[in-house]
């Protein structure tokens, strides 16, 4: 599998990494066995980066990683976890003495002394222009707690303010068929400033895999039932802020435009690996099958009808309810 250089890290990156928010069992069941299989199979696909959360869950995420590097010890692979979750999302919990403690919870569950690279979990925007919070993860870095670290944001606007940032080596947003406002500054001011571009939510939710219809349900605990409307994090994780009959349509019609042999899945994954100044896109996967799939999309020819036909989805859907939000 290709792989790119990830910003200021310095470290190489698989363009297709595994995103592991549902290993934390936040999505339905997912046994321990289950996870393994999933890394398991990603690892083999060519995967090289996994995203994880400390709060993905509550450290059960971070613990299957470190499970299976124990018990595959040769593999040179990247984790990227993520802060600032467990506590209210208010600028005064985004503290040396919290992430010190945030920190030292991650490095016990992953079993490290030093993070590969910790990111800010979408943090209230006065946290991302904050001068203190980047002196704290500096003074973390130099401790040997972290390598690196980097920011995960919901808006374009807090994307640039953390790029502008020196110490900041990565940048994650949400990047999709759906979203593609990134495309217009965040990527150029990444690529100009050496800041690699963590993609995630490359499925919106599922949406552009075009299996779902409007009569489609999901379970209680899952994320696209419970924060439809943003009832318990912001509505731009969920479906990627896009209603879900409008993303449905959308679906329906970017499935149109995937050549055969292609899975739709397959082709939005490959759609973001394509576009300029990402470093990795992040899907995440349930069952070893997916984790394989979503793996083969690095090596799909996105073909010019298929970069504009996204366009001209985006532009007749959902430019007017999305653009201007985030």
């Amino acid at each position: 599998m290709e792989h790119r250089t990830l910003g200021r890290t310095g470290r190489e990156a698989s363009v297709v990494g595994l995103g592991t928010w549902q290993l934390g069992a936040d999505w339905g069941d997912v046994s321990r066995d289950d996870a393994r299989a999933v890394l398991d199979a990603a690892v083999d696909s060519g995967v090289t980066f996994l995203d994880t959360a400390d709060v993905y869950g509550d450290g059960r995420s971070e613990q299957a990683i470190a499970d299976f590097r124990r018990a595959r010890p040769d593999l040179d692979l990247t984790v990227a976890t993520k802060m600032g979750r467990r506590l209210d999302q208010v600028p005064e919990n985004y503290v040396m003495d919290n992430f010190r403690a945030w920190t030292d919870r991650s490095r016990s569950n992953l079993g490290v002394d030093t993070l590969d690279l910790v990111q800010l979990h979408c943090p209230p925007s006065a946290v991302v222009t904050d001068d203190e919070v980047y002196d704290a993860l500096d003074t973390l870095v130099s401790e040997g707690v972290m390598s690196a670290y980097g920011v995960s944001v919901e808006t374009c606007d807090q994307a640039l303010a953390a790029i502008a940032r020196p110490g900041v080596a990565t940048v994650q947003i949400i990047l999709n068929a759906f979203r593609l406002k990134p495309l217009d500054e965040v990527l150029p001011a990444a690529r100009a400033a050496g800041v690699g571009i963590i993609a995630r939510v490359p499925l919106a939710s599922g949406l552009l895999s075009g299996r779902y219809t409007v009569e489609t349900t999901f379970a209680e605990d899952d994320h696209r039932s419970y924060n439809r409307k943003g009832e318990a994090f912001d509505v731009g994780e969920t479906f990627s802020g896009v209603d879900y009959e409008v993303g449905v349509q959308a679906a329906r019609e970017f499935t149109d435009l995937v050549p055969q042999g292609v899975s739709s899945a397959q082709a939005a994954v490959a759609w973001v690996v394509a576009q300029e100044g990402v470093s990795t896109v992040i899907p995440g996967a349930r069952s070893p099958e997916q984790a394989r799939a979503n793996a083969r999309a690095a090596a799909v020819d996105v073909r010019p009808e298929l970069l504009e036909g996204v366009r001209r989805i985006y532009d007749t859907h959902l430019r007017e309810a999305v653009h201007p939000r985030w």
